[in-house]
């Protein structure tokens, strides 16, 4: 019966822990950013007031919505400009400047919405998600 009992005990333990390994790794791969080397998300850490080191890096997400336009200074992003496909009827919902650890922007064509989040990844623009949704009647 003692050696059940530890066994039970041990198998339950190594469960928790796996379970513990797994949703900590979850949450860092969510999160996505750069594993090991994210951006403190607290009000302790601002955005920089000056260029950071580094050179700045530019590239565009593009798709049938149109392109967002991202900027990384090392692991700050800025969203420098969204432009929708207009001859497709897409139109610019929002988008954000930065800085920040990610940037988003949102796209729609009335019946579609597109909502794209860009981070920098050792210091490149990153899509980090993309999400399309129908929009209702209304």
């Amino acid at each position: 019966m003692l050696l059940i009992g530890l066994w039970a005990a041990t198998t339950a333990v190594a469960v928790l822990v796996g379970v513990f390994a797994v949703s900590t790794v979850g949450a860092t791969i969510r999160d996505r950013g750069p594993v090991g080397d994210e951006v403190q998300r607290n009000d302790t850490v601002k955005p920089p007031t000056t260029a950071p080191d580094g050179p700045a890096v530019e590239d565009e997400v593009a798709g049938e919505w149109g392109a967002f336009v991202v900027e990384c200074r090392d692991t700050w992003a800025y969203g420098i400009a969204a432009r929708p496909d207009r001859s497709a009827g897409w139109r610019v919902v929002s988008w954000e400047k930065g800085p920040d650890d990610d940037v988003d922007a949102v796209f729609s064509d009335g019946r579609n919405s597109v909502d794209l989040e860009v981070f920098c990844n050792r210091g490149r623009p990153t899509l980090a998600e993309l999400e399309r949704n129908t929009l209702g009647d209304d």
